[in-house]
């Protein structure tokens, strides 16, 4: 059972460990967090940890606690921590990943190309263009997403070829729009957010990937398909992004953006796939049940 939360006032406005009932501080789209526990709670992201430490706890330390990033709070009563390389984070009940942990597979980017037949007659080569946008660490503009257009267009005009760019949601109505003026008459399809999302079929199709310096997500999602990953350098920045950034860099995975597309190959992470074996060994474990043959 997956139970999306969103934290009520004034818990919001608190930091996770001063919710005094954290249980009570979330609501739960009508799925209460309530008996019977579960075997398995996983959190991801800082305002599910408390929640859930606190069925954990309601438990009585039966339910095993896995929380995916970082939680900052209670690091000592998780039974496992999934931790990017990056946080630093060590310990004996912290297993590290390379990246994000993320959705993209082979057979779900084989189930996208099929969803979207189109995509597979656009010229060749194609590249797949990730855009964020600006976060607390980093600024996007609507002068840095010219330019960004700008070299797009460039590389369709000198080398043939298509693009497909999906935003976020951070890329803001002005920034789509301005990609789609500075693109029109090239051979880029620009999703707007209409219809099914077409990500992972972009990723599926792409020759080459070009993603925003802004999210270790993207980037990790790029990565998994195993196609050259070139990174576009963005105002800003933190400690912590400079570690992936330069992790990845000498992983071989990911170049910095130098204005045209290269070629290289490496080995795509399968961070996802070795979390899930170990959480699912430690889950097994802690039942008293054998790994199945």
């Amino acid at each position: 059972v997956e139970k999306v939360l969103t934290v009520k006032r004034p818990w919001a406005w608190l930091p996770p460990q001063l919710w005094l009932q954290p249980l009570r501080a979330v609501n739960d789209r009508g799925v209460p967090l309530a008996r019977p526990w579960p075997d398995l709670v996983i959190g991801c992201g800082r305002h599910s940890a408390m929640p859930a430490l606190a069925v954990r706890r309601a438990s009585g330390c039966r339910t095993f606690a896995a929380q995916i990033q970082d939680p900052r709070v209670g690091r000592d009563e998780f039974d496992l921590l999934l931790v990017p390389e990056h946080d630093r984070l060590r310990g004996p009940r912290v297993a590290v990943t390379q990246g994000a942990i993320h959705r993209v597979t082979p057979t779900r980017l084989a189930e996208a190309r099929r969803h979207f037949p189109a995509l597979a007659e656009l010229p060749r080569p194609v590249l797949a263009v990730l855009v964020g946008g600006a976060n607390r660490s980093y600024r996007l503009g609507l002068d840095r997403l010219g330019t960004l257009a700008e070299a797009i267009a460039s590389i369709l005009r000198a080398g043939g070829g298509s693009a497909v760019v999906t935003p976020s949601r951070r890329t803001g109505a002005a920034g789509i729009a301005l990609l789609r003026e500075r693109l029109a008459g090239l051979p880029a399809e620009i999703w707007g957010g209409a219809g099914d999302n077409p990500y992972y079929a972009y990723l599926a199709v792409a020759d080459a990937l070009l993603v925003t310096a802004d999210s270790v997500s993207m980037i990790s999602e790029a990565a998994a398909t195993g196609k050259p990953v070139h990174v576009l350098e963005l105002d800003g920045g933190d400690t912590k992004f400079a570690r992936f950034h330069a992790m990845m860099r000498q992983a071989g995975i990911t170049r910095p953006f130098s204005g045209k597309i290269e070629g290289w190959s490496y080995s795509p992470p399968d961070d996802t796939a070795r979390a899930g074996a170990l959480l699912r060994d430690q889950v097994l474990a802690r039942l008293g049940q054998r790994r199945p043959a």
